[in-house]
């Protein structure tokens, strides 16, 4: 029997976050999740080498890809929809796995035990990428308003915010040495 999932998968880059925003550059899924895994596999090492941990950057760095491909049939809900109201926030968490469990039903049978432990991660793993996700969106209002966006300045704020209220020392680190980088143009970066 033929299996659709990673022709489901490529489908990530026609998913466009920021709806309800007015963006100088569109970032699709494919795009935020590849970012999200670059700094999740990131954290994970901070975790381990300078906070005496013990994560997998792999295993972190895989669920950082797959972390919003539920998006691929719920769509990009944006946040202050998603997260309106204790009902809204269930509901949609419902509404994510299903979509999950019709991806998952995508794969062979074979394949399912593997990919459930990616969508099911440790808690650890599951913390450094929620913390990735939220840098990367930080990163994102970042890119805006060095554009002249202002579209982003509240949601930067906010973003902010919500990194701080983690309490994860792996962003915190994380935002200390590299986050100022980028602001800078690519004959700064050179």
């Amino acid at each position: 029997m033929k299996k659709h999932f990673y022709a489901m998968m490529s489908r990530m880059k026609n998913i466009y976050r920021w709806g309800l925003m007015r963006n100088t550059r569109n970032e699709n899924l494919s795009e935020h999740s590849l970012e999200v895994a670059f700094i999740a596999h990131a954290l994970a090492v901070i975790n381990n080498v300078r906070l005496g941990g013990n994560v997998s950057p792999e295993k972190t760095a895989v669920s950082g890809m797959y972390h919003d491909t539920t998006e691929i049939i719920t769509g990009d809900m944006p946040t202050p929809i998603k997260y309106y109201n204790c009902t809204i926030k269930k509901a949609y968490k419902d509404i994510e796995k299903v979509a999950e469990q019709r991806l998952l039903d995508n794969l062979p049978d074979d394949f399912k035990a593997e990919f459930t432990k990616i969508y099911n991660p440790d808690a650890n793993i599951a913390r450094l990428v929620k913390a990735a996700d939220k840098i990367s969106a930080l990163i994102k209002c970042i890119e805006e308003s060095n554009m002249g966006n202002r579209e982003f300045a509240v949601a930067e704020i906010s973003t902010r915010k919500a990194i701080s209220e983690l309490d994860c020392p792996e962003a915190n680190i994380f935002i200390e040495e590299f986050l100022d980088s980028f602001s800078l143009s690519l004959d700064e970066l050179n």
